[in-house]
C-alpha cells in the first residue's frame, strides 16, 4: 500500500470522525435533560415503622431457619 493510498483513508477516517463529533455536539447543545427537571427535590420518602411483635416473630422465624440448617448441617 502507498502513502497516497493511506493518506486518503485517512482523510476519509478523519472525516467520518468530524461527522461523529459534530451530530453528538448537536444532540448535547439542545439544552434538553433528562430525568427530574432542575432545581426540584426528590419526594419525601415514608419509611415503614415495624411494631415491635413483627421483630420479634421475624426474629424468632430466623432462629428457627438458623438451627434448622445447623442441624442439617451436623448430620451430614
Amino acid at each position: 500500500m502507498n502513502f497516497t493510498k493511506i493518506l486518503a483513508a485517512l482523510k476519509s477516517e478523519r472525516a467520518r470522525l468530524d461527522q461523529a463529533i459534530a451530530a453528538i455536539e448537536s444532540i448535547d447543545s439542545t439544552g434538553r435533560r433528562r430525568g427530574r427537571p432542575a432545581g426540584t427535590t426528590a419526594p419525601e420518602r415514608r419509611r415503614r415503622r415495624m411494631s415491635a411483635a413483627a421483630r420479634k416473630r421475624i426474629a424468632a422465624a430466623q432462629k428457627a431457619r438458623w438451627a434448622a440448617w445447623r442441624k442439617r448441617a451436623k448430620a451430614t
